[in-house]
Order: structure tokens, then sequence, then C-alpha cells
């Protein structure tokens, strides 16, 4: 029987998620209050970020332009800050023992190496959205996933949005809720468990 495949996100997954500290910390140094300027993101260049349409150096940019002051080594520390590690990602070396590992995240490849780099050896396969050119929920993302996942196995997707996890139900696969408090952790184990009883 193949391996059973889990695919994980990792902002509210494997770390925390940037918003709402990062634009907390943007906020407090911005000529604009914090409501303005992540209306102004989301509204100006949320979706071009994450789709790898802009640069990481054109959002740092475009960042600057609502915080004169703020120097970039500094803002550039906001990100280190607000993505911090979460209890699940000390488990990837016990899930890795039975099941094949996937990542799956709307992010930018530079903010996410420093969580993931220590674990890479672990993972089968890393897709983030701005390489790929599409975002979560778009299909084409799950496409770029689908040649990874061993062919047979239980693909179980974990996610903190529910929007995502619609789309990944459209093509077959299980999914599962993560909720702030990591109770989703323990299902993951329960659901590693039973396939491997049915090895």
């Amino acid at each position: 029987m193949s391996r059973p495949q889990l695919v994980l996100d990792i902002g509210g997954v494997l770390a925390s998620n940037l918003s709402p500290l990062l634009w907390r910390l943007v906020a407090e140094e911005a000529v604009v209050s914090e409501k303005e300027l992540y209306s102004a993101y989301k509204e100006q260049i949320s979706e071009r970020l994450w789709t790898g349409s802009i640069s990481e150096e054109q959002f740092w940019i475009w960042v600057k332009s609502y915080t004169p002051h703020l120097p970039a080594e500094r803002a550039r520390s906001f990100i280190a800050q607000s993505l911090q590690p979460l209890p699940a990602l000390a488990m990837l070396q016990e899930w890795s023992a039975d099941a094949d590992l996937h990542i799956l995240s709307n992010h930018l490849p530079a903010w996410v190496e420093p969580v993931i780099k220590p674990y890479e050896k672990l993972l089968k396969s890393v897709t983030i959205s701005s390489e790929a050119g599409f975002r979560k929920p778009h299909p084409d993302i799950f496409a770029c996933v689908a040649p990874h996942l061993t062919s047979g196995g239980t693909v179980l997707f974990v996610d903190d949005q529910n929007k995502n996890l619609r789309q990944a139900a459209l093509l077959g696969w299980r999914t599962l809720l993560a909720d702030e408090e990591g109770l989703w952790i323990s299902k993951v184990m329960d659901f590693l468990k039973k396939e491997s009883n049915q090895e």
C-alpha cells in the first residue's frame, strides 16, 4: 500500500500567519492607520505579491511609500517577528516516518525559508504561490502539487482557510482545518495511525 501523502500549509499551520502582527508593526511606523494600510495592501498589492507578479523588493518599495522613515533593515525584521514556528513544525520528523510530506503555501520563498529549511530533507515537495504563479484556492496551484504525490496514497491536506480546503476536496483529497489551538495535530496522528494499520 502506498504511503499517505500529507500536504501542509505554512501560515497558520507550521508557522504563525504574517497578519495581523506584520501590519501592526508596519502601521506603527506608517503615515496612515493600520486599517487603512492593510486595506491598501489588499487592494493594491496582495494578489500580485503572492502570485509573483511583483518582487519582494517591489513590496518593500510599496511599504516605504507609507513608512518613509522606517529603515529597510528594521522593516525586513518584521517578517521574522511575525512568522514564528508553531507546535506542528516539531512534528514533521515524526510524521515523515509514516507519510510523504509536502508544502503548499501562499507565500514568498525568502520569507518561509528560515522556517522550513531545517526540515527540507523531510519534504518531498515544496510549492510556494509566488513561484507557481497562482495562489490558493486557484485550481492551478493544486495542479502543481499533484505530480509530486505518490499514486494510490491517501492525501490529507491541512490548511487554516476553509476556501482552500474546499478546492482540495474537489480533487478527492481529505481535508483538515487547522484550528488556532492546535487540536488538529492529534487528528493528523490519528489519520497516520489508521493508515498505518491498513498496510
